[in-house]
């Protein structure tokens, strides 16, 4: 039965699926259906969520704090949320500074739809996150993208910036560490930025920094917020997903202007309410465990961080890919388009992103995600966050799906 897409608000129309979430369905369902799919798509730590958060969460239920909380979330966690950003990011806020949702991606949404009205500009640096665009357009904004280039490490050029700054722009928005890159701002870079914001009053700034403790020495992580006449002028988005492996449990905050902060928790509070009263417990366990998460976070961004070598070395010894030495995250974002344009027999043309992962998931059997879904077709991202085990296993694969090809386009 064919559906008339006029009966969908045209705003959902325009928003297009995650490319990156459909792509980790797709390989769930052929692991399921028996083919042997290693799946280095999604952005999910490969850890169980350490213990110490786990029992936090389990005591929840057997004390029974199993009700609803404050909506913004509960005194406890946001106590301990301004302690984190004061003695870790240099920022201070009140609790009233901040709200507590079901992961950063609510936070993000949220922040977007109370700062943009319809027309507004959120300018976006790409290679971005999937949902930035799209959650612009759900709040009626317009996405304006700022290219980068794999040989400034994908971070973006203040005068690109500059120049496309206009009286409806509203929101820059930065991530750092950054997904899909890797790449992480430099604090001179990031000063920058903000002389270019402060000279424009209407602009804020939304930075995400859900990976700044997965980070690899010498990089360092600096917090927009605490730039000088920045504080006023940005929305920090945080979570516990990616650096204490608890993605499952969906909790993240924002922290910002109080004015700004009661609009978020508005929509939220006819949105979903308040975040999971038991994760909640878990997120006070998560940040007790020690400055930058202690040794248990170190742990495991030591061991992101050997994987990372290893795959940064067994792409450079494919002949015509380009690569960007990530300095945070879990992610390794790769040049392919020497490749583009290339001919295999019983597959067809491999003539960008989207055919070449086509092309490994049913070759190599390998689930990795199109760069066209982050903003750049000459790239595809392979996360990580796999066992070095798999990672091996998943790289002699991909050496031998290249075996038969030959770039044809050095000098892209």
């Amino acid at each position: 039965m064919e559906v008339d897409m006029k009966l969908i608000n045209p705003r959902v129309n325009s928003v297009k699926l995650s490319k990156s979430v459909a792509i980790t369905d797709q390989a769930a369902a052929l692991t399921q259906a028996g083919v042997p799919v290693i799946r280095l798509s999604a952005g999910e730590p490969d850890f169980d969520t350490p213990s110490i958060i786990a029992e936090a969460g389990i005591n929840a239920i057997r004390e029974g704090y199993t009700r609803y909380t404050n909506n913004a979330g509960t005194l406890e966690l946001r106590t301990a949320i301004c302690r984190k950003l004061k003695e870790e990011n240099g920022i201070s806020y009140t609790t009233d500074q901040i709200v507590v949702s079901n992961g950063a991606k609510q936070s993000i949404l949220q922040a977007v739809l109370a700062v943009c009205s319809p027309g507004d500009e959120v300018l976006i640096p790409a290679p971005f996150w999937v949902s930035y665009p799209e959650i612009a357009k759900l709040a009626d904004a317009t996405p304006v993208i700022l290219p980068t280039r794999i040989s400034e490490f994908f971070l973006l050029d203040p005068n690109l910036l500059e120049s496309k700054l206009t009286e409806k722009s509203r929101l820059l928005i930065i991530c750092s560490p950054s997904n899909p890159t890797g790449s992480v701002y430099p604090q001179k870079l990031l000063e920058q930025i903000a002389k270019i914001v402060a000279n424009h009053p209407r602009l804020l700034v939304l930075s995400d920094e859900i990976y700044e403790h997965i980070i690899y020495t010498p990089a360092t992580h600096t917090s927009f917020a605490s730039l000088p006449g920045m504080f006023d002028r940005t929305l920090t988005v945080n979570g516990f997903s990616k650096a204490f492996a608890m993605t499952g449990w969906r909790l993240g905050y924002l922290a910002g202007p109080k004015h700004f902060v009661a609009a978020c928790a508005k929509i939220q509070s006819q949105f979903t309410s308040g975040a999971s009263s038991i994760s909640q417990k878990a997120g006070v366990a998560a940040l007790g465990l020690g400055y930058a998460g202690g040794e248990v976070v170190s742990t495991m961004v030591k061991a992101y961080s050997e994987r990372r070598d290893f795959v940064v070395k067994s792409f450079k010894e494919i002949e015509g890919v380009q690569l960007s030495e990530p300095q945070g995250a879990f992610y390794l974002f790769l040049d392919f388009s020497s490749y583009y344009g290339s001919r295999i027999d019983g597959f067809g043309v491999i003539d960008g992103s989207e055919s070449l992962c086509r092309y490994l998931l049913d070759k190599a059997q390998v689930a990795l995600v199109p760069g066209d879904a982050f903003g750049d077709d000459s790239c595809i991202r392979i996360s990580y966050a796999e066992s070095l085990a798999t990672l091996q296993t998943a790289l002699e694969r991909i050496k031998t799906a290249f075996v038969s090809l030959k770039p044809i386009n050095l000098s892209v």
